[in-house]
């Protein structure tokens, strides 16, 4: 038994609690009893919210349920959006018989409750909670040493959000999503439920923070909230990485607020994994008195000892500049409960092996164990808060507060390296798919979209501003945003980007031009990509086709029809599986072209991008924008993101679909490199040739053109290498043309190629149009 295990941020650090259920830790240690397991639960009405919580009310009748767990879980309450009523019995042998007294205090901490509750024992009503992610906790002492058997009683709602356009849970995007069950509600007591005792001298909210770190030295910044009954003086003692550091602090009664911080000489930084080494360290601080050594409380938190710095959305960690390549991550399962360690961690792993620097935790925050193996792993982590599109007014002030939360329990943790408040912050509530079938309604839902962009809203100028506040004041450590994917405008100049082509709006190939049309939008695009029907698609009843259940699909397995026949029709599939390839396909077109992109304008202005997205939720079949369906089968999209993420490719201006003959290609061949060190003597071959259907003779063919450059790319950079310039021949329709290019080092390989179709319906341009922002890069 160790003395931190209660601690919440104990559990996101290691996953582990104290196995002892009695009075068995000795000296130092801190008893923990855990009231998981067996619970009594029921939904709520008038006259059992009177009577539940008394010690002598009969619930022998009611539903047997195992907490942690979410309700909808349970077949007796699968449709219940609540509230439900929770009751647990148990004794606690803490009282001395000697004196009749608990010789410590004891606290009721509840871990996690989705998302309110009010709480008695034994009859007494102890308060109430608010927000999901945080621990809600109470000083029981004077109750346990009344009495050795008790009666904890829960009142838990979780009301379903009617209005999305002016919510009142912060619970983003399990209540409010695209790519889960939009008839899911995700309430109920999530988190274990426990008794912690401590000493006179209880530690609350211990946040710890690297705000500086070097080769030389790095400072931790931490701060810890002190409850004492008497006012008295206390040492603070620090240990971390072989220094230790004291506190001597008189504190008053009451609560008190401690801020101290460390320097730590000679460091092992933590570094990304495409950088180094993920080195973490152990953070220790304990509460004693300081004439006796007798310990009151402790805590432990493992962070990892570097620096974040941003600007203009581009990123510096120690002091050393990354690109960094993401995908956006929605919950491992809709009950969250439910999601365990080795799941998360698989998620992460794949990522990095694919890869990709960081995931966006999309609009949740997750379990305890994801963020401890990201830190293990070297894999960022941009954390979103829960909030997504539209709130009620009344949430600024938990919203405020739970943004304080979020960094106490997290901001130890080295992977999170961004902050954002809230997720597209626009009131509207819109079936995407119904709306763009009738040109009128789309037409007033893009006026709609556009005004809550452009102009000032409560949503975006005050909640979300309030937010961004508490965040920067939280943590000074990391760049934060009120918010994700606000237009520039006349009253913002923008957040980062979220660019649909090739699905909500324009074609795939029209990326480059807006980007060069506006390069402002190219500083950080972290949502785009395509749906794509997945290999564990038995839930799609493949037998029915083409006659599927497509007003099912829609409406709670995510399909957007309109856009999917847009952009892959079912019409000229005999079968399923054909159309279903098809989708996967497209998805992996898209990917790969923006990714590709985006990384060719990295610095210049990129800072990164994350792709939409990377998982499904692994208890709810869907059809989303995903590469990993919900049995992880990977979609094709997710080689395609392979090939474009890795740390060398080569790339050039993309070609048109259709060519004409006489057109002029002159296309700028590029090598996107991400190795922190020059590649060196690498060579680029390119080759385009022509092919015409039915002609197998050479005679009837062009020969292929051939260019070849040699030279060296300098580290984490980009750099043209010359050009392929070419008139298309006079060909007939339906001929092709292929350009491959190839990149050869001694350590290094990398290939890419294009097609395109020659028809004479085709403009007969020069091309590209200046889809590179008329930038030019050397090497």
């Amino acid at each position: 038994c160790v003395a931190e295990a209660h601690d919440v941020a104990r559990d996101v650090t290691h996953g582990g609690s104290c196995p002892h259920s009695t009075r068995g830790c000795q000296g130092n240690v801190t008893p923990v009893i855990d009231l998981s397991g067996a619970w009594r639960a029921l939904p709520a009405d008038d006259e059992l919210r009177r009577q539940f919580p008394l010690s002598s009310f009969d619930d022998a009748s009611w539903e047997t349920v195992n907490v942690p767990h979410h309700w909808r879980n349970t077949p007796a309450f699968a449709s219940l959006d609540g509230p439900l009523l929770y009751r647990r019995s148990f004794e606690t042998p803490l009282v001395d018989p000697a004196t009749g007294e608990v010789p410590q205090r004891w606290w009721l901490q509840l871990d996690g409750v989705f998302y309110q509750g009010d709480v008695w024992l034994d009859g007494t009503y102890l308060g109430d909670t608010e927000g999901y992610f945080a621990a809600h906790t109470f000083e029981v002492t004077d109750a346990l040493a009344a009495a050795s058997e008790h009666t904890l009683a829960v009142e838990v709602a979780c009301a379903a959000q009617n209005s999305r356009r002016a919510k009142r849970n912060l619970t983003g995007v399990f209540q409010h999503w695209d790519c889960i069950d939009p008839d899911w509600n995700p309430g109920g007591i999530w988190r274990p439920v426990r008794l912690v005792g401590t000493g006179p001298v209880r530690m609350e909210r211990l946040r710890v923070l690297c705000v500086e770190a070097s080769a030389e030295r790095a400072v931790l910044a931490l701060r810890a909230n002190l409850d004492t009954r008497t006012q008295q003086s206390v040492r603070v003692r620090t240990q971390v990485a072989g220094t230790e550091h004291e506190l001597e602090q008189t504190l008053a009664s009451g609560m008190n607020r401690v801020e101290w911080r460390v320097t730590i000489d000679n460091p092992g930084l933590w570094w990304p994994h495409a950088m180094g080494d993920a080195i973490l360290t152990e953070v220790e601080v304990r509460v004693e008195d300081p004439a006796s050594g007798v310990i009151h409380d402790q805590r432990r938190r493992r962070t990892g000892l570097r620096q974040i710095r941003a600007r203009n959305w581009m990123f510096e960690i120690n002091g050393e500049r990354i690109y960094l390549k993401g995908a956006n991550q929605g919950p491992a399962r809709m009950a969250i409960a439910e999601s365990t360690a080795a799941e998360l961690r698989h998620d992460l792993q794949l990522a990095r092996d694919t890869g990709l620097d960081f995931l966006r935790i999309h609009a949740h925050i997750s379990r305890p164990e994801l963020y401890s193996a990201a830190d293990e792993l070297g894999m960022l982590l941009w954390q979103d808060l829960p909030l997504q599109w539209g709130y009620a007014r009344s949430v600024r002030r938990p919203a405020v507060e739970q943004a304080r939360e979020a960094v106490d329990l997290l901001g130890h943790h080295p992977s999170i390296f961004h902050w954002s408040g809230h997720n597209e912050p626009l009131a509207l509530d819109v079936e995407m798919g119904e709306s763009m079938g009738e040109p009128k309604r789309a037409a007033t839902m893009i006026g709609k979209y556009l005004a809550l962009q452009e102009f000032p809203t409560w949503n975006k100028s005050v909640l979300d501003l309030a937010i961004h506040r508490a965040l920067t004041k939280a943590d000074p450590s990391r760049s934060s945003a009120a918010h994700s994917g606000v237009l520039p405008g006349p009253f913002s100049g923008g957040t980062d980007a979220h660019l649909y082509f090739g699905w909500y709006h324009g074609g795939e190939r029209d990326l480059p031009h807006f980007l060069a049309a506006v390069p402002r939008m190219a500083r950080f695009v972290s949502e785009f990509g395509a749906q794509a029907v997945p290999q564990s698609a038995e839930f799609c009843e493949p037998h029915l086709w083409p006659h599927l259940d497509w007003d099912r699909l829609t409406r709670t397995h995510a399909l957007q029809r309109l856009f999917m026949e847009r952009h892959t029709p079912i019409d000229g599939h005999d079968t399923f599986e054909s159309w279903a390839a098809a989708t996967q396909r497209y998805q992996g077109e898209v990917l790969r072209r923006h990714i590709e992109e985006l990384r060719r304008l990295k610095y210049l202005p990129g800072g990164g991008f994350a792709m939409f997205s990377w998982a499904d939720a692994r208890d709810h079949a869907a059809i989303t924008w995903s590469v990993l369906d919900h049995d992880r089968v990977p979609k094709a999209g997710l080689a395609s993101v392979a090939a474009a993420c890795a740390p060398v490719i080569v790339v050039c201006d993309r070609p048109p679909a259709q060519l004409a003959p006489g057109m002029v290609l002159n296309l700028d061949v590029h090598v996107v490199s991400d190795l922190r060190s020059t590649l060196r003597e690498a060579t680029v071959s390119a080759e385009l040739s022509w092919h015409t259907p039915g002609v197998s003779s050479p005679e009837l063919t062009p020969e292929p053109v051939r260019w070849n450059w040699a030279g060296d790319c300098p580290a984490d950079h980009v750099v043209r290498v010359g050009s392929v310039v070419a008139t298309v021949p006079a060909l007939m329709d339906g001929s092709s043309m292929r350009l491959d290019l190839v990149l050869t080092q001694n350590d290094h390989h990398a290939s890419n190629h294009y097609s395109s179709i020659i028809s004479a319906a085709a403009p007969s341009r020069t091309w590209p149009w200046k889809a590179f922002g008329g930038r030019t890069r050397t090497g």
